[in-house]
């Protein structure tokens, strides 16, 4: 009599880490490498189609462009900058817009990776674009008078100095470019991650699992993975203009007298 072995059901191999570990696709290039190059693409053609054939009355491809700009001047610039809001609303709204691109492309098919779930791209992105705010910083007050200004609050008495003058340094030079690349890293590798939850989970609820209870309920599992598509869409706008906020903020503290 020969007994037949059957492998047990390793059951429900969860989402973590390892999957937003990429392999490269060619050389040192990965996945989202190329998303930051066709971002930029994306971006590019669409200010050039929209701002092509400018007219005082705007088509609707002008004034998609237009209604993109007036957001930022009009709601993030000009509120956070002060009077030299101008001559950075250009990037801001560059800025904007190649955030919400790799946003999106963690929902879009065939991509379904958000660029900056992956740790390594928003810090390095983020320390750049601080180095240049920095040496900004550094060109309108000088050396001194730029630490001065990060770090020494006004009509605060001297004892209290001695405390929080370390406490700004920390905060306003060093950790500045970790805590806003954390706050975009966070949203989207969360988001992510629950999708890949509910997609997967139901994929294996309907296809794998030996309780009918579980295949009877996997369309739920399907159910609620559209829905959270949809909410990890508006978290992904919403990250966007909020990362554009606060680097329009900390352009505001940069060229400020007193902060």
């Amino acid at each position: 009599m020969t007994i037949l072995a059957t492998a047990p059901n390793p059951g429900f191999d969860a989402p973590g880490v390892e999957d937003f570990q990429l392999p490269p696709i060619f050389g040192d290039v990965t996945k989202p490498v190329l998303q930051l190059v066709l971002a930029a693409i994306i971006v590019y053609a669409f200010f050039a189609i929209t701002s092509r054939r400018a007219q005082l009355v705007p088509g609707k491809a002008q004034f998609l462009g237009e209604s993109l700009h007036g957001l930022v001047r009009n709601s993030i610039a000009r509120d956070n900058i002060g009077p030299d809001f101008l001559k950075y609303v250009p990037y801001l709204t560059t800025l904007f817009a190649f955030i919400l691109v790799n946003n999106l492309f963690g929902i879009i098919p065939f991509i379904q990776f958000p660029t900056f779930s992956h740790p390594g791209v928003p810090l390095r992105a983020r320390r750049a674009h601080l180095a240049d705010l920095q040496l900004r910083g550094i060109r309108k007050h000088g050396f001194m008078g730029y630490v001065r200004v990060s770090t020494w609050p006004p009509g605060v008495p001297w004892w209290v100095r001695i405390v929080l003058t370390p406490i700004e340094f920390l905060s306003n030079i060093l950790l500045r470019p970790v805590t806003l690349s954390l706050r975009l890293f966070g949203n989207m590798f969360a988001g992510h991650l629950l999708l890949l939850v509910f997609i997967l989970g139901g994929e294996y609820m309907l296809l794998h699992s030996e309780a009918i209870f579980l295949q009877i309920a996997s369309p739920f599992a399907f159910a609620l993975g559209i829905v959270f598509t949809f909410f990890e869409a508006f978290i992904q706008v919403v990250q966007a203009y909020v990362f554009t906020i606060l680097t329009a903020s900390y352009i505001g503290t940069v060229l400020a007298e007193e902060h």
